[in-house]
């Protein structure tokens, strides 16, 4: 059989030399390398900054909730606080009510912001998403502590856009303050996403976690001493304010403001008279231990709780 050596056995022009040695000395397209999961540890690593960086995403994109999760500590802050400030101006020694009630509104911000953001295991469960995370070959306490850790941040950022208030309430931006408060909302955001977790890993509707978190949110909030001195409290109120876990991260804040601020000898005593344990001050290092063995045990929890979900 004769074949054409201009277009081959087939009739189809056969190319060139030139053609094929530019085909030859055209570089191959990159091959994505292939991760091969094996168990590891690095894996679970790998697994705990991708549900990490997730978290952050969709924080990012979603400028509607940076924006509203802001107005709520804003009109406690400057509505509620200037209507109180009215009827406590000689209670508080001349100090401004609003002075006051910064460093409990900065822990409000980051209660709701933190605790909420479990709300996505819910989601996630609802949309199937969940599923495909649970049966992916990294262990679960990965998939937990990325999902704290992704709370926390994004909760610690509400939190540290909320600072850029503190000169309207006479607050100074003093910088050591300024990262003590940090550390301090870090500390806090973490154990309240873990709280978050724990609740979340076993619920199913978004409906029942948004009316559970509320049966916790509200009492750890208005309890805690955001909003009212812990001082000359009844005794019954007093037991209650010692049992919130919350109280134990609002006063190092308030702490932390008050020893950068003007205030007399008296007015510390009234507005922050610190938690005693019968009779006994507790130090701020102390409490900030207390809030880490909290966020540690309600982590072991969440891992728990996260594990047992099918």
């Amino acid at each position: 059989m004769s074949v054409d050596p201009l277009t081959g056995p087939s009739g189809v022009p056969a190319p060139a030399a030139g053609d094929l040695h530019r085909a030859a000395a055209r570089p191959m397209p990159a091959v994505p390398r292939v991760h091969e999961v094996s168990g590891r540890l690095t894996d679970d690593l790998r697994g705990l900054r991708v549900v990490w960086k997730r978290e952050l995403i969709r924080f990012t994109r979603d400028r509607l909730r940076i924006i509203t999760s802001l107005i709520q500590p804003v009109l406690f802050l400057f509505i509620l606080g200037t209507g109180l400030s009215t009827f406590t101006s000689s209670a508080t020694a001349s100090v401004n009510f609003k002075t006051f009630m910064f460093p409990g509104i900065i822990a409000m911000t980051v209660l709701f912001t933190a605790i909420f953001s479990a709300i996505s295991i819910v989601w996630d469960r609802e949309f199937g998403f969940l599923r495909e995370m649970l049966v992916s070959p990294v262990r679960r306490w990965a998939l937990v502590v990325g999902k704290c850790l992704g709370g926390m941040t994004v909760a610690t950022i509400q939190g540290a856009i909320f600072l850029l208030l503190a000169g309207a309430v006479g607050v100074p931006y003093a910088p050591l303050m300024l990262l003590t408060l940090i550390g301090e909302m870090a500390l806090t955001a973490f154990t309240l996403t873990a709280f978050g977790i724990l609740l979340a890993a076993r619920m199913t509707q978004v409906q029942s976690f948004q009316v559970v978190v509320q049966f916790f949110v509200m009492p750890m909030f208005f309890l805690s001493g955001a909003v009212f001195p812990l001082s000359k409290l009844p005794s019954w109120l007093a037991i209650l304010t010692k049992i919130d876990p919350l109280t134990y991260a609002v006063d190092p804040m308030r702490r932390a403001v008050f020893a950068h601020i003007n205030v007399s000898p008296h007015a510390i005593r009234v507005l922050s008279p610190g938690v005693t344990w019968n009779g006994w001050m507790l130090p701020t290092g102390v409490e900030i231990a207390m809030v880490a063995v909290m966020a540690l045990v309600l982590l072991l929890g969440a891992i728990v709780n996260f594990s047992r979900t099918d």
